[in-house]
């Protein structure tokens, strides 16, 4: 049966892989993002694009009048989307701050919580997070803002599962190590991770679709390698 998907972070790297996977295997794709131009380009019948920037709550708006007027309900929340300043923490100004946890954390929490009333049983929220935001892993000089607002999700999910566990939705967390994304190379040129988009989507997808029959208010750490 096909589901309904709501994905943030589409416009390249691992959520556009996802869209593009999901829609190839019948389900309907809520693709959120700034920059919509690469899954417009391949004009799938099974993806909806909405340009939105993640830090405004009228865009939010937008996405959620599109799941009232055109679905019946939200099978699976993938919180994707992610922001990255890489500066020496003497650097990093309260807006820097603010601009990834924006993204990374409050986008998160909001967008969530519109999903919510469209969810039913069995529904599934999966937040993609990082080892940088695990406690005790091994950290990189650079990434206050980043790794921070990574571990506040983390902790954000273990609460709102507990909180709908009697709804039986389900939230869980991947904690990715690196993966050869566009983001992961402007913030650390020249650097190889282990995985590609394509493949860390493979697994991405297949979690999303039957992780929530194994885990629920659980992180996930999804590498191969430290990080």
């Amino acid at each position: 049966m096909s589901k309904n998907i709501i994905i943030t972070g589409t416009s390249r790297g691992i959520g556009y892989e996802l869209a593009k996977q999901f829609a190839n295997q019948g389900h309907n794709v809520l693709a959120l993002s700034r920059n919509t131009k690469s899954l417009d380009s391949l004009n799938h019948k099974n993806i909806t694009t909405i340009s939105v920037d993640l830090s405004s709550n009228e865009d939010l708006v937008k996405a959620e009048a599109f799941i009232k007027n055109n679905w019946t309900r939200v099978d699976i929340l993938i919180n994707n989307a992610g922001k990255l300043i890489n500066k020496p923490f003497s650097e990093l100004s309260t807006e820097d701050f603010k601009e990834v946890y924006n993204v990374n954390v409050f986008a998160v929490a909001e967008l969530t919580k519109k999903a919510i009333p469209f969810m039913k049983k069995g529904s599934h929220v999966i937040t993609v997070s990082s080892m940088g935001g695990i406690q005790g892993s091994m950290k990189f000089p650079g990434l206050a803002a980043y790794s921070s607002a990574k571990g506040a999700v983390i902790t954000l999910s273990e609460l709102l599962a507990e909180e709908y566990k009697n709804q039986q939705i389900a939230f869980n967390v991947l904690a990715l190590g690196a993966v050869q994304t566009e983001m992961l190379e402007e913030a650390f040129p020249g650097y190889e991770a282990p995985l590609s988009a394509k493949e860390m989507a493979d697994y991405i997808f297949e979690f999303s679709l039957t992780g929530n029959k194994y885990y629920n208010g659980k992180v996930l750490q999804v590498s191969s390698s430290t990080p």
